[in-house]
């Protein structure tokens, strides 16, 4: 999946994206959920896409700088978020263009299995977090794939692809397949320490109208998409 696949569909994912049950109703409010009170915080949101969870932080106080790999989305961004926001194109596989040590979080939501090659970009993002910051990241669930594709060798770090609907139209997204054990070693040997994996239900402010009726009775099992990594960067908060 490259930054011109996106510009390509970007107001679709847009539309999308504003009011799903899985980003809007799930996704999104677990990471905010797992980065907590950001008030006075300094965040980089990695991957930001068209801004929805920046504009969020930012309306809870904090300090948000993003970037994007496609330019269609970071249009959109800056529609939504006004002059709030410093955002750059800018892909993730790249070294970063911020100083070290110059954030107190990093959020990287639903962008990392976009890559296959997790140890330069999570070293980068280890750079610019603070002493005792933290990254709290989301990735499509390894263990989803056992059930979509139990043919396939889960152990491995391979490409696929799905068929998504976004605001109506189909289309087709790649992703980097790794198993959990490739997710953990990955993080540790950028040098983060790992504090938390969670795999929350859906929020209970969900509309009644977008749950299915299974997971609407409390059956987990048919809601099994995302996995949520929260590490932090060991040393002293300043």
């Amino acid at each position: 999946m490259s930054a011109d696949d996106y510009d390509r569909f970007a107001d679709d994912y847009e539309a999308e994206n504003a009011t799903s049950l899985l980003n809007a109703c799930y996704e999104r409010p677990a990471v905010l959920d797992l980065v907590g009170d950001v008030q006075g915080r300094r965040i980089l949101d990695a991957g930001c896409g068209s801004g929805p969870l920046a504009a969020e932080l930012v309306a809870r106080g904090a300090d948000v700088t993003g970037f994007d790999g496609s330019p269609a989305m970071i249009d959109l961004a800056r529609r939504r978020l006004g002059g709030t926001v410093p955002l750059t194109v800018h892909d993730l596989a790249e070294p970063l263009p911020y100083e070290d040590e110059s954030y107190d979080v990093v959020v990287a939501s639903l962008v990392l299995h976009y890559l296959e090659d997790w140890d330069g970009p999570l070293a980068e993002l280890r750079r610019v977090l603070r002493p005792g910051g933290r990254l709290v990241a989301s990735v499509n669930h390894p263990f989803a794939q056992v059930l979509n594709a139990p043919e396939d060798d889960y152990f491995k770090t391979r490409l696929y692809s799905e068929d998504v609907e976004l605001n109506g139209q189909t289309t087709e997204l790649t992703f980097w397949h790794r198993p959990l054990r490739e997710v953990v070693r990955a993080v540790t040997d950028a040098g983060l320490d790992l504090r938390v994996l969670d795999e929350p239900g859906p929020s209970k402010d969900t509309p009644p109208e977008l749950m299915p009726p299974r997971i609407a009775s409390g059956e987990r099992s048919a809601f099994f998409c995302f996995l949520f990594v929260v590490a932090e960067r060991p040393g002293v908060v300043h």
